[in-house]
């Protein structure tokens, strides 16, 4: 196995790995880390030049940075491919760098070993087109589609949500999917939630989705739902009872877990209690 720089024509190359491990990751989430930092993704090949794993890093300021699309080709796995790919990600971050990802339950016994200890827990949870969508849409209320101005707003309240600099991912998401892109206000026309959105191979993802209160995020994520009630769309969310209890309600169903992970000094301030959905595992 070799490794090196991932370019721009073995993005196939990486749709084909999401595909093989059934990922939802579309050209354009490779794109983004690829135009995020030039340098920030490897893959491994084999002696011919295939490629049988990837790994992807983007930095949230100096705050910390992300580790992503960790995948490593079924007929390779087992052999070390994607610790390998791993401690490469950390080696080109660096030893004073902290890092942090979402594991699945599997990828979580490789990351523990490595010096990643648990944070926080996730789940995924997903709903067809075939569930019939009922949903109390009053609950709505000043929920719209985002605006420039708001854009900018949102920006800077995001710092303090997410704990970093997620300006770039949060433009790719209303420039991608602006359709996604929604926010509420209250009366004095101060920011109360804000959401956005992906589009993805077999599900559009919903995320990331911040509000202060719960009754705001059920009027964000029904406005989404209620417009596009044909697609289908899935959502990583912080596992609280009654939040997955109203989304269990509009036809959502748990996929799989995933554990938030960190590796070294905690150096960021976040606000867990306003975060109702991530961006997702690829992103944070």
């Amino acid at each position: 196995m070799h490794l090196r720089v991932m370019r721009r024509d073995d993005i196939s190359a990486g749709l084909r790995l999401c595909r093989q491990a059934n990922w939802n990751q579309i050209a354009a989430d490779w794109e983004f880390f690829l135009a995020s930092n030039a340098g920030s993704c490897r893959v491994a090949t084999d002696d011919a030049g295939s490629v049988v794993g990837s790994v992807a890093t983007i930095a949230y300021s100096d705050a910390f940075s992300w580790i992503g699309m960790v995948l490593v080709d079924a007929q390779h796995r087992r052999a070390g491919i994607g610790t390998r790919l791993l401690k490469e990600a950390l080696d080109m971050l660096g030893e004073g760098t902290t890092a942090r990802l979402d594991a699945t339950p599997a990828g979580r016994e490789v990351y523990g070993p490595l010096g990643f200890r648990d944070e926080d827990g996730l789940q995924r949870m997903a709903r067809p087109v075939t569930v019939p969508l009922e949903l109390d849409t009053t609950e709505i209320g000043t929920v719209r589609q985002m605006s420039n101005a708001d854009f900018d707003k949102i920006v800077t309240q995001d710092r303090d949500v997410f704990g970093g600099d997620r300006r770039a991912l949060l433009a790719m998401c209303r420039r991608e999917a602006p359709e996604y892109a929604w926010t509420r206000t209250n009366g004095d026309g101060r920011i109360d939630g804000y959401l956005f959105g992906r589009h993805g191979h077999s599900f559009e993802q919903m995320g990331p989705l911040v509000a202060r209160d719960e009754a705001s995020a059920r009027a964000l994520a029904a406005a989404c739902l209620s417009t596009h009630a044909d697609r289908p769309f899935i959502i990583d969310v912080p596992v609280r009872e009654s939040w997955t209890g109203w989304l269990e309600a509009a036809g959502f169903t748990l996929q799989r877990p995933f554990t938030r992970m960190r590796r070294g000094e905690r150096r960021y301030d976040e606000r867990v209690e306003d975060m109702f959905a991530v961006a997702g595992p690829e992103f944070g």
